[in-house]
């Protein structure tokens, strides 16, 4: 599909290729939520090629080579652990004393990292990071405080702390043997609570849940134009 057509009609095949476009420009930091948001929106309203071209014009097409908008990019699925393991760390510990710490977002956590919290918090979201090795301990030790440990569901991770008057312990679905990503790296969270707590929740990625948010956008609109959802309100 190219701009020569604008009045070509576009398929579904053709607005999800813009919409995979959208999300990959969304997680590089490329465009923010409300311009995705708007985008996105607009992709699934497209009726032409004339309409689809104008919201990834400003983007870089996939690979860094020119393509029609009708090539295929890849499709969404677990995480690519193979490329962010093996990087330098870029922190081995925190500490904490009546006071907060947070590690998340795009960082390298250390094969071996310690987190200490006296009357305090921490955060250590590895959802979005790199890692050192494919083995990664986080040895947690917290008095009086509590440390919050955030992973995907798709993440090898076995949790053996020990909690006295306190508590050491895992939420949230997944972790099952078939929900584990290939090649996820296998993180041991480790460590001791004091009348405080570390816990280690799985969560979705924010690019995961917009994900299924779309696939929901995508189910009402197809219904809507099939007819099936007339006269419902949006």
């Amino acid at each position: 599909m190219t701009s020569d057509l604008p009045d070509m009609r576009a398929s579904d095949a053709e607005r999800e290729r813009i919409a995979e476009r959208l999300r990959d420009a969304v997680a590089e930091g490329r465009l923010d939520m409300d311009e995705f948001e708007e985008r996105l929106d607009a992709a699934y309203r497209a009726r032409t090629h004339g309409e689809l071209e104008p919201l990834v014009r400003d983007l870089p097409v996939p690979g860094g080579s020119p393509a029609p908008l009708a090539t295929p990019s890849p499709g969404a699925g677990a995480a690519d652990y193979a490329r962010r393991i093996g990087q330098p760390a870029t922190s081995k510990g925190a500490f904490a004393f009546w006071s907060g710490f947070g590690r998340k977002g795009t960082w390298t956590v250390a094969r071996r990292f310690t987190a200490v919290v006296l009357q305090g918090g921490g955060e250590i979201d590895l959802r979005d990071a790199g890692f050192e090795d494919r083995d990664i301990v986080i040895r947690c030790f917290t008095v009086m405080g509590g440390i919050q440990v955030t992973v995907p569901p798709d993440m090898h991770v076995d949790v053996r702390g020990f909690g006295f008057m306190g508590g050491f312990g895992e939420s949230g679905s997944g972790g099952d043997p078939d929900d584990i990503a290939p090649g996820s790296p296998r993180v041991t969270v480790t460590g001791f609570a004091l009348m405080g707590g570390v816990g280690v929740e799985r969560k979705l990625r924010k690019a995961d849940k917009q994900r299924l948010k779309e696939a929901r956008r995508r189910e009402r609109l197809e219904k809507r134009e099939s007819g099936g959802t007339k006269g419902e309100p949006e």
